[in-house]
């Protein structure tokens, strides 16, 4: 039976949503505060679809590291700015609690379900429905070492029959010579064949395209200020421009917007800005550009090659006031950039960025159902938003449609 959904938040988690509801039959009315889908953190993030490294930030020895990258300063993968806000602690609290080996396992278990269920969907997208126009390829993705230890660590996680490969420095440049300017400062790499690239910006611009063309859909340019309750539902939403908008169901995919919709209602999400950084490098052609894409595992930093643009992203920032762009950490990103692959591109052309990924303490994200019978939950994916969005949406599509989700949901869900 088709319903009547409203989806609040017009991000890659909103966006995909929408894509799989109206291609199951529903009408589709989605919310966004922005003049276009995308335009928020989903804009300018890392384009890596990393299917099989989705490991958690929150893992043992990361608190004692982070002490040490807070003497770095604005060089530090990681930077903590403490702030006299309650939320701010509580969040760090209940990171510092998952930063045991044990839990970090489960949690990165639950995400890589997901995540791989995720590249499944988009498959059946691009194969199905003929989705393109958003720089996707299948390049697989190299994750370099420069610490033979740490290397040797990470190639001795490698599971039979996994298809992730332990690669020599020989063997690393030999599959993307663009390394060749830092390969006496490598000690080896780990490389996974199916994991892919997109521009997660174009991607969120095609699906508006499909949708707005399947008359199955419209978008407000508005923003929820508030919720209208009749007894165990959400009977309508209340509306920046002074109307409300009433939905069968309701979706929550605003993003570090959701907790300011989702308080009220008496529903903790626990969510938490995570600032990153990334940069927009016009793409140099020969060989000092990756065409792979590529992690440089030591300084946290990754590569995605997205058409004619190398798009690099680095950096956590936590306690950051907004997605203003620090300077500081930008020249630190950039001369990062350039000394990993020098001819990459015209450097002085680069597009600078940040943005403020919505993050668990977990780093698990927070799916399906609420107290509320039709009131829904996509958010907290963190900096795997992209990754996960086509799985989050089908899920919260067959939910909907009275049917049971595709994946166990243990350790996906709110509460």
């Amino acid at each position: 039976m088709s319903k009547q959904v409203a989806i609040i938040g017009g991000g890659v988690i909103g966006m995909a949503s929408a894509y799989a509801l109206v291609r199951a039959g529903h009408q589709v009315t989605l919310v966004e505060r922005q003049t276009q889908p995308g335009l928020e953190t989903s804009f300018a993030n890392g384009g890596q679809l990393s299917y099989r490294y989705v490991s958690p930030l929150p893992d043992a020895g990361v608190p004692l590291k982070a002490i040490a990258w807070m003497l770095q300063g604005a060089s530090a993968p990681l930077q903590f700015r403490p702030r006299l806000s309650s939320e701010q602690w509580q969040w760090c609290l209940s990171f510092l609690a998952a930063c045991r080996r044990s839990v970090n396992r489960r949690n990165g278990g639950h995400l890589l379900r997901l995540a791989l269920y995720s590249q499944a969907v988009l498959q059946q997208w691009r194969e199905q429905d003929g989705l393109e126009g958003f720089a996707w390829k299948r390049n697989g993705k190299l994750v370099v070492y420069r610490s033979s230890s740490t290397f040797a660590a990470a190639a001795g996680k490698i599971a039979s029959g996994d298809e992730q490969r332990a690669l020599s420095v020989d063997e690393c440049l030999a599959l993307e010579p663009a390394l060749g300017d830092v390969a006496d400062k490598l000690a080896g790499g780990i490389f996974s064949v199916s994991d892919e690239t997109a521009d997660c910006y174009l991607f969120c611009q095609v699906l508006e395209q499909r949708l707005q063309a399947s008359g199955h859909y419209r978008r407000l340019h508005d923003q929820v200020t508030g919720t209208h309750r009749e007894g165990s539902r959400i009977k309508a939403l209340s509306l920046a421009s002074g109307s409300a908008l009433a939905a069968d169901e309701i979706i929550l995919a605003a993003g570090n917007g959701s907790q300011a919709i989702a308080t009220p209602l008496g529903i903790k999400l626990g969510l938490y800005p995570l600032k990153g950084y990334s940069l927009s490098l016009p793409a140099a052609n020969g060989a000092g550009c990756p065409r792979i894409s590529v992690t440089d595992f030591d300084r946290k930093m990754v590569y995605a090659r997205l058409g004619g643009q190398l798009r690099v992203a680095a950096m956590v920032d936590i306690g950051a006031r907004d997605a203003g762009i620090d300077p500081r950490r930008m020249r630190v990103l950039r001369a990062h950039c350039q000394d990993t692959f020098p001819r990459a591109g015209h450097y002085p052309d680069a597009r600078e960025w940040a943005g403020q990924r919505p993050s668990t303490a977990t780093g698990t994200p927070l799916l399906g159902a609420t107290p509320y019978d039709n009131f829904w939950l996509n958010v907290g994916h963190g900096s795997l938003g992209f990754t996960l969005a086509c799985a989050s949406g089908q899920i919260l599509a067959e939910l909907i449609g009275g049917a049971a989700s595709p994946i166990d949901l243990t350790g996906l869900r709110a509460g």
